[in-house]
């Protein structure tokens, strides 16, 4: 497949379903939009933020919730060739005054909700935004703001699309910040087909009889597929959610019980192994014959195989889980709809190369663990003005994931943890993510993170921070001897601390470099 030399997503996705002016494509909590009304409101903005004097590749923040307002904006600006900047909507003041000063954003869509954080913002550093345009506004409007449903009445549709190539920036995402400060990875026009085409049609098997759900919100690679570029490359519809996905909002949702929603409920859904585990740990868990799953995906951090089997048994849908990235955009791992082996990520999604190799660069041997490499057609162009950590990560037409994994004679990959967060005890590596799985099947246990921690003669033995299920109750000597059972004895954690909740990222992943450094002061 080639793309021509002339191409621009938004429009790609307005002529795909262009036959299609009656059906619904977003249901939020405000109300829906058929396809036909986003359509016009798609063209509307790209009008309007030309008509503001934004110029082809300018840079606008979009700061707001899962609300229709979100994809309209995204795909707005890219309709002008304007670049997008999703960013996460649960950050500081202070992280979204270094992205407004990285990316030199001229304009920013914001959530009415979020506006005083972002004006907190402005005023920590300098910034080149000449306009705000405001989402659901809760008050009054600063002077000079706009109302984003008044801008889009004002103007009338854009008639052609910026004429963007599929190698121009189409948009930024920035690299959820576990390590260091976020990194703006900059996409392409072409990124997002690509990921529909190679993962969303052909593993997912999405059609337009989907109604899609995500947990994981647009603003993340993972959560801007879910809910945008697959959804809408095959005609099917979205919930979308402004609030926390907690297991009582998510079961809402299941249910068709918003009233936006109209009993409508989904057909597929997209979580992560925290939000997973989380509701199956809720007394509130649906019964299977009051929701219309037929299959979830799983990203963000591996699927503990007993996870991914308690949920098929309980709703007989099956977890599809898989290994994505910011700078990939999406899934090139993955199982797939009546392939699975839980407690792998699977084979490699057909378009993409994988890679493990040693610290020198070498192939490793199979069932050895090395550090994941990719080639694909959706790698980003670069980290935004960061060449020292673009070279580290994009070399050539590789892509440096940061992820080890490990990859068996039937070709099924293994995770085995992040490259910084691998252990090495008594000289050989120990995953965390293998003794947080085992742990995790303890009855009492919700959560676990396993650090390195320094025993008496300063060797690295491993630590687990554990978060027991509510009202259940475990022993230290319990959980050590019920990993033993199952794992190499050098693998047990030696040391076991029992906390009431871990250190995340917004994405919901554990920052284990937060325990690390909570070790250090201990």
């Amino acid at each position: 497949m080639t793309l021509p030399s002339t191409f621009n997503f938004a429009q790609h996705l307005l002529d795909l379903n262009a036959g299609r002016s009656g059906k619904t494509v977003y249901i939020d909590d405000h109300g829906a939009l058929t396809y036909g009304q986003f359509d016009e409101r798609v063209r509307r903005l790209s009008a309007a933020l030309q008509a503001l004097g934004l110029r082809r590749e300018e840079r606008v923040l979009l700061l707001m919730h899962d609300v229709n307002h979100w994809p309209v904006s995204f795909l707005g600006a890219m309709h002008a060739g304007v670049v997008p900047v999703a960013v996460n909507t649960l950050l500081t003041p202070d992280d979204y005054a270094y992205m407004l000063a990285n990316s030199r954003a001229q304009a920013a869509l914001v959530s009415g909700a979020l506006l005083s954080t972002l004006q907190a913002a402005m005023e920590k550093a300098p910034n080149e935004l000449r306009h705000l345009i405001v989402s659901h506004p809760t008050g009054e409007l600063p002077a000079g703001a706009q109302a984003f449903d008044a801008l889009l009445a004002a103007h009338a549709p854009a008639v052609a699309p910026a004429p963007t190539s599929p190698d121009d920036p189409g948009f930024w995402l920035f690299s959820s910040g576990s390590t260091g400060k976020p990194k703006g990875t900059v996409h392409t026009h072409g990124n997002p087909y690509w990921t529909a085409e190679l993962y969303g049609k052909p593993v997912l098997g999405l059609t337009e009889d989907d109604v899609c759900f995500s947990a994981a919100k647009l603003y993340f690679a993972y959560g801007l597929g879910n809910a945008l570029t697959f959804p809408l490359s095959v005609g099917a519809s979205v919930v979308l959610m402004a609030e926390r996905p907690t297991p009582a909002a998510t079961f809402r949702r299941w249910q068709g019980a918003s009233e936006a929603q109209a009993g409508l409920k989904p057909t597929v859904f997209f979580g992560a192994p925290t939000g997973f585990a989380g509701m199956l740990a809720s007394p509130d868990l649906p019964a299977k014959d009051a929701v219309a799953l037929r299959m979830c995906s799983s990203a963000g951090e591996a699927l503990p195989a007993e996870i991914g089997q308690r949920f098929k048994a309980h709703f007989g849908a099956e977890i599809i889980d898989g290994i994505g990235s910011t700078e990939m955009l999406h899934i090139f791992i993955s199982n797939r709809p009546g392939d699975i082996r839980y407690g792998t990520t699977g084979r490699p999604v057909e378009g993409y190369e994988i890679e493990l190799r040693d610290e020198a660069g070498q192939p490793v041997p199979v069932g050895e663990v090395g550090d994941l490499y990719i080639k694909g057609p959706s790698s980003a162009l670069m980290y935004w003005a960061n060449r020292e950590k673009s070279r580290e990560t994009f070399q050539g037409g590789w892509t440096k994931s940061g992820d080890k994994y490990s990859r068996d004679a039937d070709g099924y990959y293994t995770y085995a943890g992040r490259s910084d967060d691998m252990l090495k005890v008594s000289g050989i590596y120990v995953s965390p993510f293998e003794v947080e799985a085992t742990l995790m099947q303890h009855p009492a246990v919700l959560e676990s993170a396993v650090i390195g921690k320094e025993d008496d003669e300063g060797l690295t033995k491993t630590k687990a921070f554990v978060v027991l299920k509510p009202g259940a109750a475990a022993t230290d000597a319990e959980l050590k001897a019920f990993v033993k059972e199952r794992l190499a004895p050098y693998k047990y954690p030696r040391f076991i601390e029992f906390v009431d909740e871990l250190p995340k990222t917004a994405t919901g992943k554990i920052q284990r470099f937060r325990l690390r450094e909570r070790e250090k002061q201990a």
